[in-house]
């Protein structure tokens, strides 16, 4: 199982803060995301999800990584502004 926390835009938009996942693959964590959003009634498209930093374990992480038992993955949005 994994720990899966959300910041910026995608925590707000998601209403979720941090979930645990038994996902495998980064596929698999976005689809389950889309669910947990859905379930409260939000709207999460890969779009969204795609555009933010993907870090494991503090480091920034290719989108094709595998999972292992007890990583945490953090999903981070892109901000930009002036």
């Amino acid at each position: 199982m994994v720990t899966v926390k959300l910041f910026g835009l995608l925590r707000l938009d998601s209403g979720i803060k941090e979930f645990v996942s038994e996902a495998a693959t980064v596929k698999e964590l976005y689809e389950e995301l889309k669910q947990l959003a859905a379930e409260r009634g939000n709207i999460i498209t890969d779009k969204n999800i795609k555009s933010c930093a993907l870090l494991v374990n503090g480091q920034q992480a290719d989108k094709n990584i595998k999972f292992k038992d007890g990583d945490q993955v953090i999903f981070m949005s892109m901000v930009a502004g002036g």
